[in-house]
């Protein structure tokens, strides 16, 4: 528990905060399913959820809670979120997940994130729920962000987590505290009287989260930066602007220069492209991949590039085969993209919506070649 004294300010700023962070496309009419993991922020999120919801839809308020089983109090977790629930008046939806003997390639951490958003979007799906609510801070963004940045990552990347995403056909994905402080939402709590649980890895120094959460930015907000969270949190927006704005140019020249073959392939006229940006060229390509639905996983920044000089060369022959079975082909003033071996994909080269079937435009930029 926090030792910041009640203030019934804090109360009303977090709750005014929270309403301005909800999609203007969110329906009390809906159940609301929240995320809570029974640490601070999730459970700040869920009590305020719940002082929000209409009257007439209380009943419609779920709250779900992924047991990783990876620590020896995850039960203990679980009783505790089981019992919030209940408190608040909502149903409550709790499940074990078997991350240690999951198969997949990422590692525990990714592991246990794809189980935990896959239970997520079934639990919506029988609730009838559209929106998943998940309680990702400006801290987070921020840690987010300077993670990326000392790891490596383009434009895209700097623009951290996107406010609302696809979690599955009919669900988004919501995170409407991303503009709310850490701070905000225990001071919430403790104006609430509401205790909430620590979980002892979060402060593993030797994991590189954690690492930047205790070691670095408290050492910058100390020191000269006080407003370090904040300010990396705007370097995000504005790079999620520029990399919106360069998906959209791509998209563009992708419209009036690409058009699909037989058997899958998707031509895309060179001619007069040698003078374009090399990153704009980039980005055409990656979107291509996007549209198709072609495997991304291998595909590097590095992949995308070398695709995009192909787009440069004049009155050459060239071909490069690419990871996840595509063939680049370059001949008689055209980019010939083949993948190897059929496959389903979606429609050629169609415009995607701009809303998705939850009702959620996300104007965030989709993932970026570098």
């Amino acid at each position: 528990m926090s030792s910041t004294p009640p203030s019934p300010a804090a109360e009303a700023a977090f709750l005014t905060a929270l309403v301005t962070g909800l999609p203007a496309t969110h329906d009390w009419a809906f159940p609301s399913l929240v995320a809570v993991s029974g640490g601070a922020d999730s459970v700040a999120l869920a009590v305020a959820i719940a002082r929000l919801v209409p009257p007439a839809a209380r009943g419609r308020l779920v709250i779900a809670h992924a047991d990783h089983g990876l620590r020896a109090e995850s039960a203990a977790d679980a009783e505790f979120v089981r019992a919030l629930a209940e408190r608040l008046g909502a149903s409550c939806v709790c499940r074990r997940l078997d991350v240690a003997a999951a198969g997949g390639r990422e590692g525990l951490e990714g592991r246990a994130r794809r189980l935990r958003y896959e239970f997520l979007a079934a639990a919506a799906h029988e609730a009838g729920a559209r929106h998943v609510l998940v309680a990702h801070t400006a801290d987070d963004q921020a840690e987010t962000i300077l993670h990326r940045l000392l790891r490596g990552t383009g434009v895209a990347g700097l623009a951290g987590m996107r406010r609302a995403r696809r979690l599955a056909d009919g669900v988004a994905l919501v995170r409407p505290l991303l503009h709310v402080s850490r701070a905000s939402a225990r001071a919430f709590l403790a104006a609430t009287g509401q205790e909430w649980r620590e979980d002892a890895t979060n402060t593993d120094p030797t994991r590189s989260r954690n690492f930047l959460r205790h070691e670095i930015l408290p050492r910058c907000t100390a020191g000269p930066y006080p407003a370090a969270a904040a300010a990396i949190a705007r370097l995000g927006d504005q790079a999620a602007a520029a990399a919106a704005a360069l998906a959209s140019a791509a998209e563009h020249l992708l419209d009036a220069r690409s058009r699909r073959l037989a058997g899958g392939v998707v031509a895309v006229q060179t001619t007069d492209l040698a003078g374009l940006d090399h990153h704009l060229l980039a980005e055409v390509c990656a979107a291509i991949w996007r549209r198709e639905n072609w495997p991304r996983r291998d595909m590097t920044a590095a992949h995308y590039r070398a695709v995009a000089s192909m787009m440069r060369v004049v009155g050459e022959a060239a071909a490069l085969d690419l990871p996840g079975g595509i063939r680049a082909r370059l001949e008689a003033g055209q980019l010939l993209l083949e993948p190897r071996a059929r496959r389903p994909s979606r429609p050629a080269c169609s415009r995607r919506s701009p809303q998705n079937s939850a009702g959620i435009r996300d104007r965030s930029p989709p993932s970026s070649p570098g």
